[in-house]
């Protein structure tokens, strides 16, 4: 039993003040502060008037395991996860070899079983040759289907559209995709190669996977997705003119969804002059307008989950040039101090990035009794402080040692983590006993 006393918890549109008791995992009560909840032994935690959020559930996410654990592994990004206020994941499969059967996917869950400090999902690749294995897949336990339409390693880029066709008419799943058109993108190399050589800054990314690729695979699996009838989420949105593909207001009911991602909702192109390659992710970080108006989709309901696209590489293949350059960062350390710099800042309320980040992830992956703070659901708990941190290569957790926010501070930072009743972080500190548990998937289409 845990007692969490004196909170301001955020939840289903609110901010109130509640006393909450957990026990055997659950909430059993959110209760009036002072309320004489039934408690009777465990822990009693004066929250101090903190916020208490529900445990974010990220979406996309790349671990790196197996194959690429030099950089990354469940158990080491999952500590990082549990230190940005992430309870529950969905990791991705282009890892070395890739996810691309049940078998493989079969062994990512009995490591998360061994290792991961959080709960764990894991989707299923689609590749040009793996329709049987598509077909197969057991929707109640793959988070999803990722393609990537426009970006991957391991013969995992599939952007043939007489193959997507087959693929979204056969997944029995919710499908993830990656959306970025592969020949513009080869075009725009070309052209960057031409204006600069060898030598093609960092702020040319934006410029090299612009913003015409990124509508033009949206709007393909936009369109693929209502002949089909398949079940669509597109990730990491990073444009303006790729909005008027969604419907703003709640999600359920939708049958095509649409993320974003805390890198893009913070940073602008501007942030490639001091950020250089760290910086360096596909999609790419945009203009200042388009980050603008992810915000306000994210506000309006137009996006419908927050996510991290945590991908860590090591520092040293961060260049030492645009072309050597690994694309993606190590981001689920900071996410929930990143999400509350933009409530700071007026972009997102507090209700925005509960239900956001937290409560529609849930609903969309119909993952059970998670995403809020309510009686019967899973005492995934954040609890927030006021005190500011300052983000440093040399303190993370993320296994590659290093933060694309290096040096900056964060005005709010997360206190204690609980996943499923039990402290897996506090104060700073991981509580290396803890084990998450799979996640359980209920809504994807019969």
């Amino acid at each position: 039993m845990t007692l969490i006393r004196n909170c301001r918890v955020v939840d289903d549109g609110r901010v109130f003040p509640a006393d909450i008791l957990a026990r055997n995992g659950r909430i059993e009560a959110v209760g009036a502060v002072g309320a004489k909840l039934s408690g009777g032994g465990g822990r009693e935690i004066d929250a101090a008037g903190r916020l208490v959020l529900p445990g974010l559930v990220d979406d996309q996410v790349h671990f790196r395991q197996p194959g690429m654990t030099r950089k990354a592994d469940i158990g080491s990004e999952s500590r990082a996860a549990a230190a940005g206020g992430i309870t529950s994941y969905m990791e991705m499969p282009n890892t070395n070899p890739p996810t691309l059967t049940m078998e493989r996917w079969e062994e990512k869950m009995a490591i998360a079983a061994r290792d991961s400090r959080v709960n764990y999902g894991f989707y299923l690749g689609a590749s040009v040759d793996n329709l049987a294995d598509i077909r197969a897949a057991d929707p109640r336990r793959i988070a999803g289907l990722k393609i990537f339409m426009g970006s991957s390693t391991g013969g995992m880029l599939v952007d043939d559209e007489k193959i997507l066709r087959r693929i979204f008419s056969a997944a029995p799943c919710l499908i993830a995709t990656h959306c970025e058109d592969s020949r513009r993108i080869a075009e725009n190399m070309k052209a960057a190669e031409r204006k600069w050589g060898g030598d093609i800054p960092a702020r040319a990314h934006p410029v090299v996977r612009d913003a015409e690729a990124c509508f033009a695979s949206s709007s393909l699996a936009v369109a693929l997705a209502r002949e089909t009838g398949a079940r669509l989420h597109i990730l990491h949105i990073t444009t303006a003119r790729e909005l008027e593909l969604f419907a703003p207001g709640p999600c359920a009911g939708k049958r095509i969804t649409a993320e974003a991602c805390v890198h893009h909702l913070l940073l602008d192109d501007s942030d490639y002059e001091a950020g250089g390659f760290r910086l360096k992710c596909n999609p790419a970080i945009k203009t200042r307008a388009d980050r603008d108006a992810v915000r306000a989709a994210v506000r309006e309901g137009r996006i419908d989950a927050i996510a991290t696209d945590h991908a860590p590489h090591l520092l040293a293949e961060k260049g030492p040039d645009y072309a050597g350059a690994a694309a993606g960062m190590p981001l689920a350390e900071f996410s929930l101090p990143v999400l509350l710099e933009l409530e700071s800042a007026g972009a997102l309320s507090l209700p925005d990035i509960a239900r956001a980040a937290a409560q529609n992830p849930a609903e969309m992956y119909g993952i059970p009794h998670r995403g809020r703070i309510a009686e019967g659901y899973w005492a995934d708990l954040v609890i927030v402080d006021d005190s500011p941190q300052i983000a440093r290569d040399e303190n993370v957790l993320s296994k590659c040692g290093w933060t694309p926010f290096h040096g900056r501070e964060f005005s709010r930072r997360v206190w204690m983590t609980m996943v499923n009743g039990e402290v897996v972080y506090e104060d700073g500190k991981v509580n290396d006993n803890i084990r998450g548990m799979p996640l359980e998937f209920r809504s994807h289409p019969e």
